[in-house]
C-alpha cells in the first residue's frame, strides 16, 4: 500500500508521549525515518504569522518525517500545505490532570531536580499545595479553564477551542473523525502500538517487541511521575463534575478505538463506562487471538484513509 510520508503525533501532555517518543527515537534510526521534534514544550496554542511558519517548517522537511510536539491540531490546508496524517494518544482526563500536577511539582524518576528545571518560579507554597485544597477552594489551576486540556489538542487552534462547551467538543470530535488515522487509549498502550504498526509499518514496524524489552522498560519506568497522592472521593468528584466535556470527549475516543481494534481483529474485555472514571489505571490490556472478521475490506478502508 502506498504509505503517508508526513506524519504528526501533536502529543497531548501527561499522556505517555514520553514513552512514545523514546521508542520514536529507536525506531526512526532502526527504520530511516526523519524524526522531527520540538523544545518547544510550554506553547500548545499559536497566533496566526505563528501557525503559518511552523507549517511552513514542518512542511519543508525532508520525506518522510514524523513531527512531534506538545501543540493544539493545525490545519495545513488552511495555510495551503498538503494536510498530514495525525496520530494521538490521550487518557482518562483526571488521572491525566493529577499526573500534570504532581509531576510539575516533583518531577519523575529521572532526577529529583527535573521538576525544578519545569518549574523554577513556583514558590514554596504552591509547590507543596495539597491537592484536596486545591480542588475544593477552587484554586486556579485545579479549575476551568485550565482543567479543559485535552479537547483543544483535537480542537484546533480557534479560540472558542479554549472554551469549556459544546462547540470545542463537536469540532474535536469532527477533527478525529476526518484528519487523525489513529487516537488510542494510553490505558491500552499495546493495543495502540499493534495498531500503529499496522497502519504505519513504515515508522512503527517492530514497536512491540521494543517496547516489551525490558531494558526499554526499565527506562520507560524513570517517567513515571514521582509523590502522586489520591485526592478524597469528595474531590475527585468535583474534579470530574468540572471535565465533564473532557469526559464527553475521551468516552467518544475510547468508543471508536475499541471499534477499530474489533475491525482489525482485536478483542479487549469491555467493561461498561461507570458513572464515575476510572482513577487508577488498569495494567495494559492482553490482546487475545484476531478475531475472524470477514464484513470489510481492511486493507481497503486503510488505503482509503492514507488517500484522505
Amino acid at each position: 500500500l502506498p504509505f503517508p510520508s508526513q506524519v504528526v503525533y501533536n502529543r497531548v501532555g501527561k499522556c505517555g508521549s514520553r514513552t512514545v517518543v523514546l521508542l520514536l527515537r529507536i525506531l526512526s534510526e532502526k527504520h530511516g525515518f526523519n524524526l522531527v521534534t520540538s523544545d518547544i514544550h510550554n506553547k500548545t496554542r499559536l497566533t496566526k504569522n505563528e501557525q503559518m511558519e511552523l507549517i511552513k517548517n514542518i512542511s519543508t522537511a525532508e520525506q518522510p518525517y514524523l513531527f512531534t510536539r506538545h501543540v493544539h491540531f493545525l490545519n495545513f490546508s488552511r495555510f495551503g500545505g498538503d494536510q498530514p496524517v495525525y496520530i494521538n494518544i490521550i487518557r482518562d482526563p483526571v488521572n491525566r490532570f493529577l499526573s500534570n500536577y504532581f509531576f510539575r511539582r516533583f518531577g519523575d524518576w529521572r532526577g529529583e531536580q527535573n521538576h525544578m528545571i519545569r518549574t523554577p518560579n513556583m514558590r514554596q507554597e504552591e509547590r507543596y499545595l495539597d491537592i484536596n485544597v486545591c480542588i475544593l477552594e477552587n484554586y486556579p489551576e485545579c479549575s476551568n479553564p485550565r482543567l479543559f486540556y485535552i479537547i483543544p489538542y483535537f480542537c484546533g487552534q480557534h479560540p472558542r477551542c479554549r472554551e469549556p462547551g459544546e462547540w470545542a467538543l463537536e469540532r474535536a470530535k469532527l477533527n478525529v473523525n476526518e484528519n487523525f488515522l489513529l487516537v488510542g487509549i494510553l490505558e491500552e498502550l499495546e493495543d495502540v502500538l499493534l495498531l500503529l504498526e499496522r497502519f504505519l509499518p513504515h515508522y512503527f514496524k517492530d514497536v512491540l517487541s521494543i517496547y516489551k524489552n525490558p531494558e526499554h522498560r526499565k527506562l520507560g519506568n524513570l517517567t513515571v511521575t514521582v509523590k502522586k497522592t489520591v485526592p478524597s472521593p469528595e474531590a475527585i468528584q468535583i474534579l470530574y463534575q468540572r471535565m465533564r466535556y473532557e469526559y464527553e470527549f475521551y468516552y467518544y475516543v475510547k468508543e471508536q478505538f475499541h471499534l477499530l481494534k474489533r475491525k482489525f481483529g482485536l478483542k479487549s474485555h469491555i467493561r461498561k463506562p461507570s458513572p464515575r472514571p476510572e482513577f487508577f489505571i488498569p495494567s495494559p490490556l492482553e490482546t487475545e487471538e484476531p478475531i475472524n472478521d470477514e464484513e470489510e475490506d481492511d486493507e481497503k478502508w486503510l488505503e482509503d484513509i492514507y488517500k484522505r
